[in-house]
């Protein structure tokens, strides 16, 4: 063999040999990584189960539920309401109340690292605990991922015996609006009722109240939820079906409209398709049925949050048949 092949024969076997020696190096680091962080978060698990054997057998109940800026609201007129009750029996399950079923349920506890776990179908991080107050950090989690969210929710709880017996006081009490969101609700109702666009749902929502019989109204209701997902629509973007009997002719149309803080009804927009050649028509339609039937087959009910009327936005499902 030519000894110039003969070198270069040694030479990539010697690169092949030092290229295997570096690969397998770096996945034994990345092994040791890996199981240096599954014993981290084993570390970790077992500290936050300690911490929850301190409370085992103790009955806590939500009182406060807030955004990280101090509010219940959202800018849309969302509301975070308390509402959990729950208790460890163990380190490892937890019985919390089911307002829909009217009685306790166990679930289990998943520990993860850094005080996060999962109970009652919610990632939860733990912020402190005392056995007379838990506070959690409510996480969003996608696909065993964290989603780092701009807006935390954070819930509050106290024990029954510390409300009870220390407090002297209830939950009707505690769960009662904090002075800064009834500012921010004045604030945020003042604007709207200024500023149509500045409209938020009402946590009472608007209602429409048939006063003739030519004209039957039904409030879209949400019958399927659970403790883990209730659903707010009802009242963020309240829905009716309106029939209007005897009317000029038959339509069908879907459109939104504000209710103002005096109960009067505004046409907002069309929320249906229609051709560009038909569109300023169709909305000519929408108003004058609005302002037309609507108007004067309805009693409309403002919207309300805190007890203070707001303009509010309503969607509205109408048709009218002629006969």
């Amino acid at each position: 063999m030519n000894k110039h092949i003969f070198r270069f024969i040694q030479r990539n076997i010697l690169v092949l040999f030092v290229f295997i020696l570096v690969f397998a190096g770096r996945c034994n680091r990345g092994l040791r990584a890996i199981e240096a962080e599954k014993a981290q978060k084993a570390l970790e698990a077992n500290h936050t189960k300690s911490l929850i054997k301190t409370i085992q057998g103790i009955k806590y109940t939500e009182v406060r539920r807030r955004f990280d800026n101090g509010l219940s609201f959202s800018p849309v007129g969302f509301q975070l309401v308390p509402e959990w009750k729950i208790s460890f029996p163990s380190m490892d399950s937890v019985n919390i109340y089911s307002p829909k079923k009217g009685r306790f349920l166990n679930a289990p506890v998943v520990f993860d690292h850094d005080s996060i776990f999962n109970v009652a179908w919610a990632w939860l991080k733990l912020k402190y605990l005392r056995k007379d107050s838990l506070q959690f950090m409510v996480l969003h989690v996608k696909n065993n991922v964290i989603q780092d969210e701009k807006v935390h929710v954070f819930m509050t709880f106290y024990s029954n015996d510390y409300i009870k017996n220390v407090l002297h006081t209830d939950t009707t009490n505690l769960w009662r609006p904090s002075r800064k969101d009834t500012l921010y609700i004045k604030a945020k109702s003042e604007l709207a009722n200024r500023i149509p666009d500045s409209s938020f749902a009402g946590t009472e929502p608007a209602t429409l109240i048939a006063k003739s019989k030519l004209i039957t109204v039904k409030k879209e209701t949400i019958q399927d939820y659970d403790m883990e997902s209730k659903s707010y629509d009802e009242y963020l973007l309240p829905t009716y079906d309106i029939v209007i009997h005897k009317a000029y002719q038959d339509f069908s149309y879907l459109f939104s409209a504000y209710v103002d803080d005096k109960g009067n009804l505004v046409f907002r927009k069309s929320n249906q398709f229609s051709y560009p050649e038909f569109k300023e028509s169709t909305i000519a339609t929408m108003k004058a049925i609005t302002d037309g039937y609507l108007k004067a087959y309805l009693t409309v009910t403002p919207g309300r949050t805190l007890g203070i009327p707001h303009y509010s936005i309503i969607l509205l499902n109408v048709t009218g048949y002629k006969k």
